[in-house]
């Protein structure tokens, strides 16, 4: 008997691995970090083969924790840090070089040439996106222009880009199948959102050759199997879907006017607008949400580059956190008016400012300042920054009355509030905060007929805590005006505002 669903949720600084059973209760998980490369100011590097071996050893512990095996399991489902690009040889499948992650800033004078050429207008007609060093197609043109002949290599054919999904996919099905799906296509900034195709005029302009790029296909769709030699037996593969839209259904935001948030690594807004790809004027992506059974659901998403990562750069980096669940109980005392105000820019600033040159830095320290102040002011930024999407998405005409939030953030109960009173939004948590590898679950199971519906699988999400607003209009604004006075002193671009 075929009774579980394994879903993979490949992230910026962690693999985990979920076993389901059919009515979606989880039954194990495993989760282990990678090394993070850092090799000049600015870059963000991850070994592909880090991303390939935590992905494997995940799902072997889960499959030895829950003593289930690997025939008992109807399908796979994959969600992935997006936009992170890897390309490799398309017979050996070796990387041609290391995974460049989403956070990285490395083709910043590329964006910065072709905005000047007044090409981003164009860009963001057919891809909903802006000119940034965030998506993969300027990434994919800094790799072969300066490994050597990589570009020699994939105009001749024998180079392959992807996505993480990708890779992981090429990898499980050993060289059988090179595919992505629409959501993932959509983050490279060479996929016409419009006609569900790579974009020749685009690929033309960034230098991609067209042969290097994965066929795409829908989120729910037959991606073809792992090979058994992985885990022990033929699996099929039915969903891969980019971690923010898995998210945003597993949160079971099936509905246009329906947003969750993420809050891991970064932190990702998503309301989803269905039929419609409504172009942003207030500087937010338009974005596939998901496409299923060839209909495509559109999204305008907000993005938030640093998030947890200022948790763990409060750990790691500066030692002041001995766990990222410290952080909770040392800020818990601090009050809304402190002095101090953090703005994140660690690697530049994301929507809706897109300044990538933007640094961080730290805001009305006194000599009371100490570590939980510190603490406090960075769990802040988080709230002032998701203020910032939700604003922007108000001009936009878009009436956001709820917060379905996931993601590790979440477990810190002190946030969810200070979210709650800097935005003045109520914050909605689900009973789980495993909502992105949820939603690439659910897809494969319906995908293999476990739900007849989209309706009937948005059934499965439960709220399990509410947090209301506790402050006054004019006082949040006031919070909320010291915020911007922090971030027009960052900023390296004044007209990125």
């Amino acid at each position: 008997m075929t009774d579980y669903i394994l879903a993979i949720d490949q992230g910026t600084t962690s693999s985990r691995a979920i076993l389901y059973t059919k009515a979606m209760e989880v039954v194990a998980t495993a989760q282990e970090e990678f090394q993070q490369h850092f090799p000049r100011n600015g870059w963000v590097e991850h070994d592909p083969e880090d991303l390939w071996q935590t992905v494997l050893s995940t799902c072997r512990a889960v499959l030895a924790k829950s003593n289930v095996p690997a025939s008992a399991i109807l399908t796979i489902g994959i969600t992935n840090q997006r936009e992170t690009s890897v390309i490799w040889d398309k017979k050996t499948g070796e990387p041609v070089y290391n995974a460049i992650v989403w956070q990285d800033r490395r083709s910043s004078q590329l964006c910065q040439t072709l905005k000047a050429e007044g090409l981003e207008q164009r860009f963001q007609a057919k891809t909903g996106l802006l000119l940034d060093p965030y998506f993969s197609g300027t990434k994919i043109n800094w790799v072969l222009n300066t490994v050597k002949n990589a570009r020699e290599r994939a105009e001749a054919g024998d180079l392959c880009f992807g996505t993480v999904d990708s890779f992981l996919l090429w990898r499980f099905s050993k060289g059988r199948m090179h595919a992505t799906d629409a959501t993932n296509a959509s983050r490279t900034l060479v996929f016409n959102i419009h006609t569900q195709t790579w974009d020749k005029e685009l690929l033309d302009l960034l230098q991609i050759p067209v042969a290097m790029m994965p066929r795409v296909l829908n989120s729910a769709d037959n991606f073809g199997v792992a090979d058994a030699q992985w885990l022990g037996a033929e699996i099929p593969i039915s969903s891969m879907i980019g971690d923010q839209q898995s998210a945003l259904v597993g949160q079971a935001c099936l509905e246009p006017g329906m947003l969750k948030s993420t809050y891991g690594t970064g932190c990702f807004a998503i309301v989803n607008t269905g039929n419609k790809a409504i172009t942003s004027q207030h500087r937010l992506l338009t974005t596939v949400a998901y496409r299923v059974a060839n209909q495509t659901t559109y999204a305008i998403e907000g993005s938030i580059f640093m998030a947890g990562a200022i948790i763990q750069w409060l750990r790691d980096g500066v030692g002041i956190l001995k766990s990222s669940a410290d952080s909770e109980v040392m800020s818990r005392s601090i009050r809304h008016d402190q002095s101090e105000i953090m703005v994140p820019a660690f690697t530049g600033l994301g929507a809706p400012y897109w300044d990538p040159d933007a640094r961080a830095a730290i805001f009305g320290m006194t000599r009371d300042t100490g570590a939980a102040q510190l603490v406090a002011a960075a769990i802040r930024s988080v709230a002032f920054q998701t203020e910032d999407l939700l604003r922007a998405m108000a001009q936009d005409g878009i009436d956001i009355t709820s917060l379905r939030v996931d993601g590790g953030m979440v477990e810190n109960r002190w946030f969810l509030q200070v979210l709650a009173d800097l935005t003045g939004i109520p914050v909605v948590k689900s009973h789980t905060a495993e909502t992105t590898a949820k939603g690439a679950a659910l897809l494969a199971a319906y995908q293999m007929g476990l739900f007849s519906s989209l309706e009937e699988m948005s059934q499965t999400w439960k709220v399990a805590e509410n947090y209301q607003p506790s402050l006054i209009e004019d006082v949040r604004a006031g919070y909320y005006d010291r915020w911007l006075d922090a971030v027009s002193r960052v900023k390296a671009t004044p007209e990125a505002l």
